[in-house]
């Protein structure tokens, strides 16, 4: 698997997203071993890139990843993520960037993966409270103490990005990007590369849409995240069935997958970019990773560039209000 460079951290040019494993999808946590087996499968095609947070069970994600990759710590480029869990009593899903919570966060997971440093600790949701020098102050004190090697955003705006960089270096933001999400394009990107920050693209595969194996929301359990978004509900899901329709016909020429012409996309649109495609699957691991041998053409890659956008936003509003900040 090749690699490409974060900023400073060198990562496999496609990595593994673990979330579903444990949390939000349907069929989450329904089968532990095979989510270990698909982590491992991964580092044996060369997929050293892992992505987690604790906030995913929560908790459980963190610990199945330490499960998996015990024994192995040095194959793995581990990222995590802090900041939506409040560890001093407001507990899941709260916000808290505060320096005491990194500090209680940072330990939680070290523990829970079985590691004494994390690569990439990225702060999950920007904390409109807590101002941004104050956190990465905090975590850039991990950084001298060796527990955290490299800082991220996750969902950062553009403003807040050039905040944080002031303070510490940021290796890299992650933001969804895909053929379904291309926002990033506008203004971050540009600011990314201005400061020498790498992107890591999270649901590169539209959250499973533009495999094409999702064609109605019945295919979806009743807690599945994904019904809530705008874009998975009635008419928007009809709608944007087109573009997984244009999607299959470009991997019909290529010889492809959906999933994988997707990726192949995302790969050409800069060394700078690392996808992080989730899956519970070994199958799929096996798929994704063999993405980075699919060259496009120049008239297929056209074709692509001018999908119609999606129809309707990529979260629900509340969880919209989170991103950008």
């Amino acid at each position: 698997m090749q690699h490409v460079s974060l900023g400073a951290l060198a990562v496999s040019r496609i990595g593994l997203g673990t979330m579903s494993m444990s949390d939000y999808y349907t069929g989450a946590g329904d089968d532990d071993a095979e989510s270990v087996r698909t982590i491992r499968r991964a580092l044996d095609l060369g997929v050293n890139f892992l992505d987690t947070a604790e906030i995913y069970g929560p908790f459980t994600n963190e610990e199945l990843v330490g499960r998996a990759i015990a024994g192995r710590r040095d194959e793995v480029v581990l990222a995590t993520k802090f900041g939506l869990v409040a560890h001093g009593g407001a507990g899941p899903n709260t916000l808290d960037s505060s320096p005491a919570n990194v500090r209680a966060a940072v330990e939680g997971s070290l523990r829970r993966l079985g590691t004494d440093r994390i690569d990439l600790y990225y702060q999950h949701r920007v904390d409109p409270d807590i101002p941004i020098e104050e956190t990465i102050g905090a975590v850039a004190e991990l950084v001298r103490e060796g527990k955290v090697r490299h800082i991220g955003l996750s969902e950062a705006g553009p403003e807040t990005v050039r905040r944080a960089h002031a303070v510490h270096p940021v290796t890299a933001v992650q933001t969804e990007y895909s053929l379904w999400t291309r926002d990033p394009e506008a203004a971050l990107l540009p600011l990314l590369r201005e400061l020498g920050i790498g992107l890591v693209a999270y649901s590169p595969l539209g959250r499973g849409f533009l495999t094409g194996t999702i064609r109605s929301a019945d295919q979806l359990d009743a807690h599945d995240f994904r019904l809530t978004t705008p874009r998975f509900s009635g008419e928007n899901l009809d709608a944007n069935l087109r573009i997984v329709d244009e999607v299959e016909q470009v991997a019909a020429e290529a010889g492809a997958t959906a999933a994988q012409v997707a990726l192949a996309w995302l790969l050409a649109r800069g060394e700078d970019i690392a996808p992080i495609p989730g899956t519970r699957r070994s199958a799929r691991v096996e798929e994704n990773a063999a993405a980075a041998a699919v060259t496009l053409t120049p008239a297929q890659l056209g074709r692509l560039d001018t999908l119609r956008p999606a129809v309707g936003a990529r979260y629900a509003e509340q969880d919209l209000a989170r991103t950008g900040i």
